[in-house]
């Protein structure tokens, strides 16, 4: 436990957790068609990748057809993390506000708090991540999704990244 809370106070958002990675200023031409650069993806279905809203602390919401969102973190996110092992989520019927800390998550490597995407009250919370917090790290945009709630503020929505603008902040904070 004493570990788990030094964990979380060393890293209070997933950017923090995230080392730089660097990449030669002007590199030749020659090297940059023989080097490969790594690149992440967000690895959506397209279905689900047009409906999801990012944020810049790598939490994701889905609208769903009922009005209420679906929240989780980014396959960045959990990648960074690593093998998540515990969840903690907030209770039902929490109200928060937008960027208001909701709960957190633990790795092997990293603990790193959850803020919610937009204004709204705690519906549900997924329970399956009680026993099978690996969950997150192995299906993020569908069975590992962290709680769902209403929205509030439907404004809020656009402020929000989608896809396309989620990649190019990864792709900024890589470089």
């Amino acid at each position: 436990m004493a570990a788990c809370a030094l964990l979380r106070r060393l890293s209070s958002n997933f950017s923090a957790a995230l080392p730089p990675l660097t990449r030669p200023a002007q590199p030749s031409p020659l090297r940059r068609t023989s080097t490969a650069y790594f690149h992440r993806s967000l690895a959506t279905s397209s279905r689900l990748a047009a409906a999801l809203k990012f944020t810049d602390k790598h939490e994701w919401i889905r609208v769903e057809d009922d009005g209420q969102g679906t929240v989780g973190i980014s396959n960045f996110a959990q990648e960074a993390l690593g093998d998540v092992v515990y969840c903690g989520l907030p209770e039902v019927g929490t109200q928060l506000a937008q960027q208001d800390e909701f709960g957190a998550l633990e790795s092997v490597k990293a603990a790193s708090e959850l803020y919610s995407p937009l204004t709204g009250e705690v519906v549900e919370i997924n329970t399956l991540l009680a026993d099978n917090p690996g969950l997150v790290n192995k299906s993020c945009y569908k069975d590992g999704w962290l709680m769902k709630m209403t929205i509030a503020k439907p404004i809020e929505l656009d402020a929000l990244m989608d896809e396309k603008a989620y990649e190019r902040y990864i792709r900024s904070i890589e470089d």
